[in-house]
């Protein structure tokens, strides 16, 4: 089944990028008109990212959404075939003073949020950081699509582990000098055990985790900003949060990434993944403990 789904996906990737965005395009109306794939987990996220923005403004921002979706997923498949040097016309980051980091023997998180196109900046930092590149990521059930995935999104020298796996593996990884990415605004599987903050309107939980490593292990700390340029074209933007982890207070770290995530979505609020239950969790009053916003829950005012 492996080859069959590679065999197809990679004649797909042979084909120009304006017919492919043509399929793109095609695809986005299906999702939003016809099949109205989450549709209403879109709306109420910009309703309550954006309550000051009209229906007609979220409505739009709904439907460039839906676009840049679907070229998410075409750019991936061209990635089967795209040369070296027409990857590079299209995807551009400066690691110049990460790399710095790196020579002095500093270990380095990368934070990012949900935003297109990730698969871009996994191969960009995988083939100009001069230190091991670690992602981490889900497993998808199909073994063959999760094959498919996995071997394309290490292509360019990711050690990629499984989100499952990696309390089992992390002691291997961080034996060694490394850099980890993140998608630090994953939605926490037990929200009770989370740190919970104000994100746009509404109090969410935020994983723990990258603020506990950070300080623990008291990496150099990085956010990546990802930019959509114009169609197909991205810059990634890193910026250097501090060279040591271990100078920041438990719940500093995250503070600084629920501000850095909101300015980032403001400035480009359709190329984020508005399809994922951001607000999947209520605040409850048990989780007072857990809550490290200067400023009470939004939702309870």
């Amino acid at each position: 089944m492996y080859y069959i789904i590679y065999g197809a996906l990679y004649l797909i990737s042979l084909l120009p990028f304006f017919i492919l965005y043509g399929i793109s395009d095609f695809a986005a109306f299906i999702m939003y008109h016809v099949a109205r794939y989450r549709k209403d987990v879109v709306m109420n996220n910009l309703n309550i990212a954006f309550p000051e923005k009209t229906t007609a403004e979220k409505i739009r921002i709904a439907k460039r959404f839906y676009r840049n979706l679907t070229d998410t997923f075409i750019e991936t498949i061209k990635l089967l075939s795209i040369s070296e040097k027409a990857f590079f016309k299209r995807a551009e980051m400066d690691l110049d003073a990460c790399n710095a980091l790196a020579a002095k023997g500093k270990n380095i998180q990368f934070h990012s949020g949900h935003q297109f196109s990730w698969e871009y900046g996994n191969w960009i930092i995988a083939k100009k950081l001069q230190i091991p590149w670690v992602g981490v990521y889900m497993k998808i059930n199909n073994q063959a699509l999760d094959k498919l995935f996995y071997d394309l999104r290490s292509k360019k020298g990711t050690i990629l582990i499984a989100a499952q796996e990696f309390k089992t593996r992390m002691h291997k990884v961080f034996s060694m000098q490394y850099s980890l990415g993140l998608a630090a605004d994953q939605n926490p599987g037990v929200p009770q055990n989370s740190f919970w903050l104000n994100f746009f309107s509404k109090a969410a939980p935020f994983v723990t985790g990258p603020d506990k490593g950070a300080i623990k292990n008291d990496t150099a700390v990085v956010f990546v900003k990802f930019v959509k340029v114009k169609r197909g074209h991205y810059r990634f933007i890193p910026t250097i949060i501090t060279e040591h982890g271990s100078s920041l207070k438990e719940g500093e770290l995250t503070l600084m990434y629920r501000d850095f995530l909101e300015e980032t979505i403001r400035e480009h609020p359709d190329n984020y993944l508005w399809s994922h239950r951001r607000w999947k969790w209520d605040y409850q009053p048990d989780y007072e403990s857990k809550w490290i916003d200067k400023t009470p829950p939004l939702s309870q005012r």
